[in-house]
């Protein structure tokens, strides 16, 4: 009786092993969207890199440029952030009076948070060099394309995001 693992089959030299896989990770959508979206953060870190900035601040100067005041929780159903990340820029986008709180008056726990006018300036600079950036990413897909790559990407996410409620939803189930 042999003792088989897909490490065992695997030649020394690198090479596949006999067996097909179950799964090929170059081929699978989660993580292909995946390192799409980090090759993509890193190449745009160098449009807002100089201010020291990271993709939770800029995330959030952005929200905060394209809708005015907004609570961070309001930030993180926006971007997508855990509150914590949302938390850790707005704080360092304070320290850098790129960014002010005002309490809410109403409800003590949150605040309305807004750009200043040195963080208004960041945006106002950044903004066109993020367009830019994304024109000279968007060259690659022929331009006869660019609609149903639209589509297929909000149709994408459309569905992820009914998975994700669906499992929430399915979590809540088994916890009652």
């Amino acid at each position: 009786m042999t003792n088989s693992s897909p490490v065992q089959n695997a030649d020394i030299d690198g090479s596949e092993p006999d067996a097909t896989p179950l799964l090929q990770l170059e081929g699978f959508l989660p993580h292909r969207l995946n390192v799409l979206s980090s090759l993509v953060s890193q190449a745009l870190t160098q449009v807002y890199s100089k201010y020291g900035i990271g993709i939770p601040e800029w995330r959030v100067l952005v929200s905060l440029g394209q809708f005015g005041v907004m609570t961070g929780k309001a930030i993180g159903a926006r971007t997508h952030m855990h509150k914590t990340k949302v938390s850790r820029a707005v704080a360092q986008l304070e320290a850098r009076k790129f960014v002010t709180r005002k309490a809410n008056r109403a409800d003590l726990r949150e605040a309305f948070l807004s750009l200043t006018p040195a963080g208004r300036a960041v945006y106002e600079e950044l903004a066109p060099r993020a367009r830019e950036f994304t024109e000279t990413l968007s060259k690659v897909v022929d331009a006869a394309d660019r609609a149903a790559f639209d589509r297929a990407v909000a149709q994408l996410t459309e569905r992820s995001a009914q998975l994700v409620a669906q499992g929430e939803r399915n979590h809540g189930e088994r916890d009652t």
